[in-house]
Order: structure tokens, then sequence, then C-alpha cells
């Protein structure tokens, strides 16, 4: 029989406080978004700082403007996380439900709807402040990762978002009935507690790529390679980035479950057939990716001439 990691002993809480009645608690996916959202903040000012880095030796805003922009940038992510998630992921439930489209408590964010809630508030606030809108986005792009890769870490040790079935020697068995709800052979394997179903990490493997890997690559290209000069060349490298590793990722997460069907069992939201097609978060990621790639053309272009 195949051979399976089991899950580690972890809390979904880093740690908890009881004061009467009620109960204070730190959970890791929280301490991911506050230490992303202050290390992006602090990168930012960093190189707003240093005015050599950016176009006409010119910073686009003093780096004390940066405590504004991570206010715009919370404000983005949990309006549109959650709007995203209700929007392209469960719109039937939340139509008969609209009382708990704002109960965020309960769980449902969506990147790509996060992302577009970042945008807006980012318009808004170089709007207000009167500032390049293409270079503030190159800044918020060079940090983005680092949120990216501590929330999958995060969804790990929530044993969250896991992947499919799979007889990898690295496949984790995840505690939970669902996660144990294999539906074929592929991933079973025999533990003393009996048959198992083990999973592809698939939450590791969107933290290496989407955080480690790609936020090397954003870091590099702005400090070590001049990329601020170039405005909408770095934002445009993100989108293509973060849209390829999410293509790649998404053959190795468990589909969402409202699209999976008898005739549909690997849950596409676009499928061709009942082995080929695409899920909602490869649908999502393809025009990130054509976007991506057409900002940096642009942004080459201007630079060249």
């Amino acid at each position: 029989m195949p051979f399976a990691i089991p899950f580690p002993d972890l809390s979904p809480e880093l740690f908890s406080v009881t004061i009467g009645s009620f109960e204070l608690a730190l959970r890791w996916y929280a301490l991911a978004y506050i230490v992303g959202l202050m290390a992006g903040w602090w990168l930012i000012a960093r190189a707003l700082a240093r005015p050599a880095l950016w176009a006409n030796d010119t910073a686009p805003m003093p780096p004390e403007k940066a405590e504004g922009l991570l206010t715009a940038v919370i404000l983005g992510v949990i309006l549109g996380g959650r709007l995203g998630y209700v929007v392209f992921y469960q719109p039937g439930y939340y139509l008969q439900n609209p009382a708990e489209i704002l109960a965020v408590w309960q769980g449902g964010m969506a990147f790509h709807g996060g992302l577009i809630g970042v945008a807006v508030a980012g318009w808004l606030f170089c709007r207000i402040n009167k500032v390049s809108p293409l270079s503030v986005a190159d800044a918020m792009a060079m940090v983005v990762a680092i949120g990216l890769g501590l929330g999958r870490l995060a969804n790990f040790i929530n044993a969250e978002l896991w992947g499919r079935p799979s007889d990898a020697p690295w496949a984790v068995i995840f505690p939970g009935e669902a996660a144990q709800a294999c539906a074929g052979p592929v991933g079973i394997v025999m533990t003393d507690l009996g048959a198992m179903c083990a999973r592809h990490p698939s939450q590791l493997y969107q933290a290496g790529l989407e955080g480690l890997v790609m936020g090397a690559i954003l870091l590099w290209l702005a400090w070590g390679r001049g990329w601020f000069k170039r405005p909408g060349a770095l934002t445009g490298m993100f989108l293509a980035l973060y849209g390829l590793a999410r293509l790649i990722v998404e053959m190795f997460r468990q589909p969402d479950a409202q699209f999976v069907t008898q005739d549909n069992p690997v849950g596409f939201a676009l499928a061709f057939s009942p082995e080929w097609g695409l899920t909602m978060g490869q649908i999502l990621s393809l025009p990130m990716i054509a976007l991506g790639l057409g900002l940096v053309v642009i942004a080459r272009t201007r630079r060249a001439a």
C-alpha cells in the first residue's frame, strides 16, 4: 500500500484567552494577514525612501503615505475577498441568504475578489492623494507574495483547502470527514486506524509557488533590476506569475464542492469532457496572465521609447 504522512497535531489557534463568557483567540490565519500586511507596509515604506529605485529618480509619494495605503489595502482585501467569494463561488446560496454575505467570521474569502478589492482601494487612494496608480500598484505587487505565502501556510495548519487524493509519498492524511471522503482507490493507505485517505498538501505547493518563488522574483526585479523605473511592469509580472502558479496548482487542489457532480467528479467549472476542463480558479487566472503579460510588454515598450 502507498505511504502517506499523518497530519501533525496543530491547533488553528496560536493562543486563546477567556474573560468571563468571552473568549479571545488569535488564529494563525489572522496572524498571517497581520504579519503580511505589516511586512508589506514596511517594505513599501523602505522602497519609497529610496528615490533612485523609481522613474526619474523620484518616488511616487513620501514614505509616510504608506500608512494610508495600508488602511486602503486592508479594506480592499476584506470587502473584495468576501464579495468575490459570494459572487464567484456561491452566488445562489447568498442570494437566498443575503444576511450572511457580510458574515466573514463564518469563513469564505476569494483571492481574485480580494485582488479586485485591493485594485479598487488602491485606485481610490491614488485619486485622493494624486499619485501615480501604476507606481503604487508596483509597490503593492512587490510585497503581496508575503501575505499569500503566509496565508497558504495558515490554510495547511487549519487543515483546509487540501488537495486531491494522491499516492505520492509526501501525501498527507488530513483530519475530518470531508478530507477522508476519497471517491476511489487513489490515495487510500493503510494505517493503525484502518484505511485512510491521503491527499496532496496543495496549500504547501501554493505557499512555495505563490509565496517563496514569486516573492523572490518580484523582490529581485524591484530592488536588483530596476523594474520600479518601468511603471506597470512589476504589476504585470505579478499578475502573470500568480496566474501561472494558480493554473498549475489547481491541477492538485480539491475542486470546489459546488461544481462536483456525478458527471463532473473533478469539479470543473467549465467542463469539455469528464477528464478535461477548467476549474473556477483556472478560469479566473487566465485573464490575469493575459493582462499581466500585456502590462509588461507595454511597460517595456514605453521604456524603450
